[in-house]
């Protein structure tokens, strides 16, 4: 069902207004991003007419954009993803982890999206995969599926990775299966003092071989000394890594899934109205407690579409990332040798995952099969429905 108020709708109402006030200043992708979240599914993509076979009844469906960043098109690429890391779940315990950037790097992070996101993603899997191999830790080869988050729940731009780790991993000589405690994997501090340490001295390695670009109110800190004293205040800052208890069974761990893999900045639920006085919305303020934390924000409809944009990711950039003993290339063989480990089956989801995939929806008037009967091209817009004979002759009369 259509919310009442989508991102589209202030896209189509006010950005006419803001590439033209902004004009030299948006790059092209973000130029596509909005013309994409303007046009989903409606006549511009094109689409298809459907006809009941039972009753007649029939309906006009548009295309979706399918771009990432667009609120509407993530429910089926959450689907079709979700049904294939299905197969993927052990029965252990499963852990959530969070590594968050400092204010100071997220500003640096804003204009060197894919050095410093990709950066994020090799440090926090690297750290959590060294103290977790440690004998005094774990002392295990672990997986885990890592899911990149750019925003804060107020659209601010707020870098952090997402983990879902299972609760143990294999033994160095690959012959056992070691458990983690039920209710800890690793400990947090020890995780933010490496994580600290690497991606600073990596990020000082991007710097001095020249990859890192700074512009506008940020190019002083193309000076060595400047970038120095910027990440000087973070070095003896405590870096947020936080460790969430596990989750109670495979099912919460794909519903868990299903709403972080492919959520973008703002989601039109949390949308609440769009007039004069700019964009309201719900968000969650984190610093209150935990009965209070449900906050209204209202932004002018510039500002709302300029922290849209701020989540815009790189094109080819790989959001939704692998690592260890859930890397792509190995994954199938260490989870077969796992479960061998481990005496259990593989689930049994193979023959269903194609039903479960962009079902066609019933009539909604009978509840019949519904059929395409004619394909719209591109801004072509649909005639009315054919007129049969004999409602021809009654209007004729």
């Amino acid at each position: 069902m259509r919310a009442s108020l989508e991102v589209a709708d202030i896209f189509r109402a006010a950005g006419p207004a803001y590439r033209a006030s902004h004009a030299g200043h948006l790059s092209l992708h973000q130029l596509k991003i909005m013309s994409a979240v303007e046009h989903c599914r409606t006549a511009a993509m094109g689409g298809h007419v459907e006809a009941c076979t039972d009753c007649g009844h029939w309906r006009v469906a548009y295309n979706s954009c399918r771009n990432r960043h667009c609120p509407k098109c993530q429910g089926a690429a959450a689907r079709t993803w979700l049904a294939e890391r299905e197969a993927d779940l052990l029965p252990v315990g499963y852990f959530h982890v969070v590594f968050t950037l400092p204010a100071e790097v997220a500003t640096i992070a804003l204009q060197n999206k894919a050095l410093v996101y990709d950066l994020l993603f090799r440090t926090a899997s690297e750290t959590m995969r060294i103290i977790a191999g440690d004998p005094r830790h774990l002392g295990a080869r672990i997986g885990i599926t890592a899911v990149l988050h750019t925003w804060g729940s107020a659209l601010t731009h707020h870098p952090h990775i997402h983990m879902i780790v299972p609760g143990g991993g294999l033994s160095p000589d690959g012959e056992r299966w070691i458990s983690a405690r039920p209710a800890f994997l690793l400990p947090v501090r020890v995780l933010g003092a490496l994580f600290r340490r690497l991606f600073i001295t990596r990020l000082l390695a991007l710097f001095d071989g020249g990859q890192l670009g700074f512009y506008g109110s940020m190019a002083h800190l193309g000076e060595r000394r400047a970038f120095l004293r910027h990440l000087s205040p973070i070095r003896k800052k405590r870096w947020v890594v936080y460790a969430k208890p596990p989750f109670a069974g495979p099912e919460a761990v794909l519903a868990y899934l299903s709403r972080y893999t492919h959520r973008v900045a703002i989601s039109n639920g949390r949308l609440i109205r769009f007039g004069d006085d700019g964009v309201t919305f719900r968000y969650k303020d984190y610093r209150r407690g935990c009965s209070d934390r449900q906050q209204v924000m209202t932004l002018t409809a510039d500002e709302f579409i300029r922290r849209f944009l701020l989540h815009n990711l790189p094109r080819g950039f790989h959001r939704i990332r692998h690592y260890g003993l859930l890397a792509s290339g190995i994954r199938k063989d260490n989870l077969e040798h796992i479960r061998q480990l481990l005496a259990v089956a593989p689930p049994a989801v193979d023959e269903i995952i194609t039903d479960q995939l962009a079902p066609r929806l019933p009539c909604p008037c009978c509840g019949g099969h519904m059929v395409i009967i004619e394909i719209l091209e591109r801004r072509y817009q649909p005639r009315a429905p054919p007129v049969s004979a004999a409602s021809a002759g009654r209007e004729a009369s």
